[in-house]
């Protein structure tokens, strides 16, 4: 028997620190505009300690903390990949270039017998 993971709904303190981080960054940005008279770093100041308390509150909710538990994940995941030698990449990389190279050259002249052949021969268009 398969198990799966219940998904409980958000509680109503969950969605008012939802709720609060939004106001905190719509009051950060309006603080950036009202603080345009005081100065760059004024501005920059109150928009920033308003970004800051925002993703603080954030990351206390249900929602940040299933994104810290998702980059940790994530983190546990890439340290598992065996990545190739030094050797091994130069090589694929060389590949992949000669690939480019090669369909570039295919390409410029599909294009250009195209070209001959629609305006050269068939339309008498000469250059």
């Amino acid at each position: 028997m398969a198990t799966s993971e219940v998904q409980t709904v958000s509680a109503a303190g969950d969605k008012m620190r939802l709720a609060l981080a939004v106001l905190l960054v719509m009051g950060g940005l309006v603080a950036y505009y009202m603080l345009s008279a005081h100065g760059s770093l004024a501005q920059w100041g109150g928009l920033l300690v308003a970004l800051i308390a925002a993703a603080v509150v954030y990351f206390t909710s249900e929602s940040g903390r299933q994104l810290i538990g998702f980059g940790r994940d994530a983190v546990r995941e890439t340290k598992k990949v065996v990545w190739p030698e030094r050797k091994e990449a130069l090589q694929i990389t060389l590949y992949v270039f000669a690939f480019v190279v090669v369909m570039a050259l295919f390409l410029w002249l599909t294009d250009k017998t195209l070209e001959w052949v629609f305006y050269d021969l068939i339309l008498g268009w000469k250059k």
